[in-house]
C-alpha cells in the first residue's frame, strides 16, 4: 500500500482503496523515503493489531450465529454478512504489512485479487451497516403498526434477506471492478509495489469521479440513512412511558455511540480522500511538503478506518441481550463438554447421542439435561 515513483521521482503515498494518483501532478522532485520509512512501522503494527482484534470478535460472531443461535431474523443475518466480509477484509491486512515493510513480491494476479477483495468487502461493510439501520426502523416501524406496504417495508423481511444481501454484495463487487483490472505490479526505487495504475488516456474528471463514488457509496449514504433511522428511533423511544425510563436512555445511548464511532472512524479517512480527488482533477497540491503530509495523513486514517471491522462486533452484536445470551450459553455448554470428558470419557460417547436427539425445535439446554 505503499507507493514509489521511478528512479527519479518517488509516488505519494498509495493506499489499495482509492489513492490512485499519478506524480506528473507534481513537477518538481520530491523525494519520499522518509514516508516509506513510516509506513514500513506504523502500518505493519496497525494492521497486526486490527488482525487479532478483529479476528477475535467476528469469528465469534460467525460461531454463534453459525452453531447456536442461527439466523431468525433480517438483523442476525446482516450481522453474520458483516462479520464475513469484516473477516475477509481483515484477511487481507497481512499481505499490505508485508507490502508497506518490504514491497510487493507476491505477483500481480495476487495483487488484483487482494485489492479488489480489500475494496469489495470494505464497501460491503458499510452497506450492511445501512441494512442494519433500515431493519431496525422498520422493525419498530412495525410494532407501532404504521402501515409498511411500501417498497422498502416489502423488501425488508425475512423471505427477501437474500435478495438484500445478494444486492450489497453485488454493489461492493461492482465497485471493487476498478481494482481487480487496474491494479499492477511496478518497479521504482527499489522496491515493487502493487498499486492501480489509471490509463493515460482518462481523463482527470473521470478518475475524481469514481473516487467520489467511493465516498458516496461508502460513507455518506450510510450516515445520512443511519442518522435519518436512528433519529426516528430515538423519537420514539423518547416517547415511551417513564416507567421504561431506564432502557429507553440505555437504548439511545447506544445509538448515539454507534453513530459516533461511525463518525470518527471513517470521517478522516473519506475527507481526505475527497481532497485527493480534487487534487488529481484539480491539482491542489503543488509542494513537496505538503504532499508527504496528506501521505501520512492517508496512513494514519485509513488505519483509523480500519478499526471499525474491530469495534463492529462490539457495537452490533455483544450490545445485543439476545446474542450476549446465546453466546454464553454456547461457552458453557462448551465447557461442560470438557469437564464431562476429563471427569467420564468413556460415556461421552452416548451422552452425545442422547443429547443429539432431542429435537431442536425444543431449544433444551443440553448442559442443563
Amino acid at each position: 500500500m505503499s507507493m514509489d515513483v521511478s528512479e527519479e521521482f518517488d509516488y505519494d503515498y498509495h493506499e489499495n482503496i482509492s489513492f490512485n494518483f499519478s506524480y506528473e501532478d507534481y513537477p518538481a522532485l520530491c523525494k519520499k523515503g522518509d514516508i516509506r520509512s513510516f509506513a514500513a512501522v506504523f502500518l505493519p503494527i496497525m494492521y497486526t493489531v486490527c488482525l487479532v482484534i478483529g479476528l477475535a470478535g467476528n469469528a465469534l460472531v460467525v460461531v454463534v450465529y453459525a452453531y447456536h443461535k442461527r439466523l431468525k431474523t433480517m438483523t442476525d443475518a446482516f450481522l453474520t454478512h458483516l462479520a464475513v466480509a469484516d473477516l475477509l477484509l481483515l484477511f487481507t491486512l497481512p499481505f499490505w504489512a508485508a507490502d508497506a515493510a518490504r514491497g510487493w513480491e507476491l505477483g500481480e494476479v495476487l495483487c488484483k485479487i487482494v485489492s479488489a477483495c480489500y475494496t469489495i468487502n470494505f464497501t460491503c461493510c458499510m452497506l450492511l451497516l445501512v441494512c442494519i439501520s433500515l431493519d431496525r426502523y422498520l422493525a419498530l416501524a412495525r410494532a407501532q403498526g404504521k402501515d409498511q406496504r411500501w417498497l422498502l417495508g416489502k423488501a425488508f423481511t425475512r423471505r427477501h434477506c437474500w435478495k438484500v444481501c445478494l444486492l450489497v454484495w453485488t454493489t461492493a463487487f461492482l465497485l471493487g471492478l476498478p481494482d481487480l483490472i487496474l491494479s499492477e505490479v511496478r518497479y521504482a526505487s527499489s522496491r515493487s509495489m502493487c498499486l492501480a495504475v489509471y490509463p493515460p488516456s482518462m481523463p482527470r474528471g473521470l478518475k475524481a469521479v469514481l473516487e467520489m463514488v467511493e465516498v458516496l457509496l461508502g460513507f455518506l449514504l450510510p450516515l445520512v440513512i443511519m442518522v435519518i433511522c436512528y433519529c426516528n428511533v430515538g423519537w420514539t423511544l423518547k416517547n415511551l412511558p417513564v416507567e421504561s425510563r431506564g432502557k429507553k436512555w440505555k437504548a439511545l445511548h447506544v445509538l448515539l455511540i454507534v453513530v459516533a464511532v461511525f463518525v470518527v472512524t471513517q470521517l478522516p479517512y473519506n475527507v481526505l480522500k475527497v481532497y485527493r480527488a480534487m487534487d488529481s482533477a484539480y491539482v491542489l497540491v503543488t509542494h513537496c511538503e505538503t504532499s508527504k503530509v496528506l501521505d501520512r495523513a492517508a496512513q494514519v486514517t485509513e488505519s483509523l478506518a480500519l478499526t471499525h471491522c474491530c469495534l463492529n462486533p462490539i457495537l452490533y452484536a455483544f450490545m445485543g441481550l439476545s446474542f450476549r445470551h446465546h453466546m454464553m450459553k454456547m461457552v458453557k455448554k462448551f465447557g461442560e463438554r470438557r469437564r464431562r470428558r476429563r471427569e467420564n470419557p468413556a460415556v461421552e460417547e452416548g451422552l452425545e447421542m442422547s443429547f443429539n436427539s432431542h429435537s431442536a425445535s425444543q431449544e433444551t439446554n443440553t448442559f442443563s439435561i
